[in-house]
């Protein structure tokens, strides 16, 4: 009787588990600020090994590029004024970014083995790097004349990209390990107005992406499988975040929005799974996931008590973790690294582990005191 008691207490003590954990999907990190800097962060991209690379404010509220890698916030430093910024990361650990630079204008940098090197300006006033992929090929966009370039930084050399008819201006945002680049084309219309769309940018070719029946689009990521994310306007006015895959734009609607402006898409893993910012019901800007083909608010995936509202996701990596910014909890803004907790299965097979060594112990005692 008494194991049949033990036995339903464990049973129902892992329901209340299980439920438990259903609710909270993910640990919450607050990545903070340098030692002595002052408040506010935020993080953009996250690498398969979990280093994270953002902004984050100095002692004097100036933001310097940030590496977070085990548990330490590391400052990377500027090319020799003014401020930096990190976006990307690959699974070496290099970094990509803008920094003021000795002529007072932002530099594209490449930070790696300790050392944050100048890439230049390809011939412009300003430039600056977005992604960089496992190979060491690095995207961005150059400025110069009112005008910007998509580049592609790669073998030591930085080469614009080019392809749509009427194309006076390019923003190169992400790289995949195959090469393939993604951003914004903005290019004439005949004489009616200005287009402004996605672009993927594959074998020497550039091709626009279209919109979801609005005006207008641009491609913030890309995956190993070719799968694009972003925003586009629909043909109702709307702003909504995208998943281009096998050549069709697929419109991931938002967490509930009455108003246009309704959700971006900033990043996506191998497994297709998507993070970005939506308007929800109520009016306020907040951090999602898409997977599986649902939009989740991740607000609602991590402790409640947490003090967190989390506002935008920038970057997933292929274990699921999250990063981006929001509102930690002394109210400030700050940079969020989300860890998915173990799956509610994984811990009941755990339990009912426990039990079958906690029988299997218990008949032993038993045997010895008989015989």
């Amino acid at each position: 009787m008494k194991r049949l008691i033990l036995g339903w207490a464990v049973l129902l003590s892992l329901a209340a588990v299980e439920e438990a954990r259903a609710q909270v999907q993910y640990t919450v990190i607050d990545l903070g600020t340098f030692p002595g800097g002052a408040a506010g962060s935020i993080a953009y991209a996250i690498n398969n090994a979990g280093q994270v690379v953002g902004w984050a404010n100095t002692s004097n509220g100036i933001p310097n590029a940030f590496l977070y890698s085990g548990g330490i916030m590391q400052d990377l430093g500027t090319l020799g004024a003014g401020d930096s910024e990190a976006y990307g990361i690959n699974n070496s650990g290099q970094v990509v970014g803008q920094a003021v630079a000795s002529d007072g204008n932002y530099h594209a940098f490449l930070y790696t083995g300790g050392t944050m090197q100048d890439l230049g300006t390809n011939g412009g006033k300003a430039c600056y790097a977005y992604c960089i992929n496992d190979s060491g090929q690095v995207v961005g966009s150059s400025y110069a004349s009112g005008t910007q370039n998509a580049f592609l930084f790669s073998g030591g050399a930085m080469t614009n990209l080019s392809g749509i008819p009427g194309e006076y201006d390019s923003i190169a945002y992400g790289i995949n390990n195959a090469g393939q680049i993604v951003g914004q084309v903005y290019s004439s219309n005949g004489g009616a107005g200005s287009l402004q769309h996605a672009f993927l940018y594959s074998g020497g070719t550039m091709t626009d992406l279209g919109t979801l029946g609005g005006k207008r689009s641009w491609a913030d990521g890309i995956n190993d499988s070719g799968q694009v994310v972003g925003l586009a306007d629909t043909s109702g006015g709307a702003e909504d975040a995208f998943l281009y895959s096998g050549g069709v734009m697929q419109d991931l609607g938002t967490l509930g929005t009455p108003y246009n402006n309704g959700s971006c898409s900033y990043g996506i893993n191998s497994s297709g799974q998507v993070v970005g910012g939506s308007y929800t019901a109520s009016g306020v800007y907040r951090a999602f996931l898409y997977s599986d083909g649902t939009m989740y608010d991740l607000n609602n995936l991590i402790d409640p008590n947490s003090g967190w509202t989390l506002e935008v996701a920038n970057g997933i990596n292929d274990s699921g973790q999250i990063v981006g910014y929001g509102s930690g909890p002394d109210s400030t803004t700050e940079a969020f690294l989300l860890t998915p907790v173990p799956e509610p299965s994984t811990l009941v097979l755990l339990g009912v582990g426990g039990i079958v060594m906690a029988c299997w112990a218990s008949c032993r005692r038993r045997r010895r005191r008989q015989g």
